[in-house]
């Protein structure tokens, strides 16, 4: 059906819409687009300007309360309410100061330098996962790879049994073993030997969900990586200095990895809510990624805590990826008011990550092992 609308809307634009010069998505666009797509283009092409202020004030007073909330953490009394009411303030603000890796890795070369360090400093080596390590998101924007084994983020969960789901979730208590044994073991060791640092270099340096992901990371980047991993083992070496000296206590090292747990789970199971995961693998037009993709449009506790930083706006994102997170509800609003009721950017709703989520558990409930998209997924 809404394949069908993307091919049929063809008519002209109202004279009133014109494609801002200004809109850096606009090198992304062609003629052939839909006619829904470049009336949508003109309609938000004033909102790509990005306002260091805002970025800057939201990232630093996230990051610094997680912090405060952390110490309170670790000095309230045990199990008390005011220790769990500080561990919760502090893993929805480092979720939410930690998503604007998402924001760093789309600014334009050469903008916002100090933002992207300063995120490093505070955020991306204490809790090991620097900004660098998500350069392979501009696959999930390619028209090449999005929906495909090549994808880092994206599993065919909805074209897949529902116990790959499951698997899926099973991951998430696990992840900061992961990124302990990358920095604290690979990662040093790969230094010293050749064969070791490729496969480190293909395997374990891309931020992904999608474990059957293989790309080598970027030459260009690789001594931005490698500064990077230092500062991450010498952190972890201070650490254990720490533990050795029992200046940190093991109880206190156990608190350490459910808070980073329980933060990383919070976006890898807000990740479900992200696309429909129905793709089988073939490659998407930039209007067919963009159906394939979710706006959670209900307001709640949950949609705002659990989608900051625009997170909530995913379709619109892929719609354009370039428009910063503090217009997306702007931009939203006016496109929600001003495309025509049939226009399938109408279609890409959904009033919850409840609602969002129990369309991808119902497709998996109904698709049969022999049937599994993700048999491709293996296959890469």
């Amino acid at each position: 059906m809404l394949h069908q609308e993307l091919a049929g809307m063809n008519a002209p634009l109202p004279p009133s819409f014109t494609i801002a010069a200004t809109s850096p998505d606009a090198l992304h666009f062609s003629n052939r687009d839909p006619a829904w797509l470049r009336q949508a283009r003109g309609i938000v092409g004033d909102l790509y300007v990005r306002s260091p202020a805002i970025y800057w004030t939201d990232f630093l007073l996230s990051i610094g309360i997680a912090w405060a909330a952390t110490a309170v953490y670790f000095l309230a009394p045990a199990w008390s309410a005011l220790q769990i009411g500080a561990f919760l303030v502090a893993s929805v603000l480092f979720f939410r100061a930690g998503t604007f890796i998402h924001e760093i890795v789309h600014f334009p070369p050469g903008q916002m330098v100090w933002f992207g360090r300063t995120w490093n400093l505070l955020q991306g080596i204490p809790l090991l996962m620097p900004w660098v390590m998500y350069r392979n998101h501009v696959d999930h924007h390619s028209a090449k790879h999005f929906g495909s084994p090549d994808d880092g983020e994206y599993l065919p969960l909805a074209a897949s049994p529902l116990r790959e789901t499951v698997k899926y979730l099973a991951q998430a208590p696990l992840l900061p073993i992961f990124t302990l044994v990358r920095f604290g073991i690979l990662g040093p060791l790969s230094w010293f030997h050749r064969g070791l640092r490729e496969w480190v270099l293909t395997a374990t340096s891309a931020a992904v969900s999608n474990p059957y992901y293989r790309k080598r990371f970027p030459k260009r980047e690789q001594s931005h990586l490698t500064l990077v991993e230092a500062l991450c083992f010498a952190y972890l070496i201070a650490l254990a200095a720490l533990i050795y000296t029992r200046a940190v206590s093991g109880t206190q090292l156990l608190m350490a990895y459910a808070l980073m747990a329980w933060t990383l789970s919070l976006n890898w199971v807000r990740n479900l809510a992200a696309h429909r995961y129905d793709s089988r693998g073939d490659r998407m037009s930039h209007a067919e990624q963009f159906i394939n993709s979710i706006n959670i449009t209900g307001q709640s506790w949950l949609t705002v805590l659990l989608f900051p930083v625009g997170l909530r706006y995913h379709a619109l994102h892929h719609l354009f990826p370039t428009m910063p997170y503090h217009n997306l509800g702007e931009a939203h609003r006016r496109l929600s008011s001003a495309l025509p009721p049939d226009s399938p950017y109408h279609g890409t709703g959904r009033d919850s990550f409840f609602a969002a989520v129990g369309e991808l558990l119902a497709a998996a409930r109904d698709t049969r092992a022999e049937d599994s998209a993700m048999t491709r997924w293996r296959g890469r």
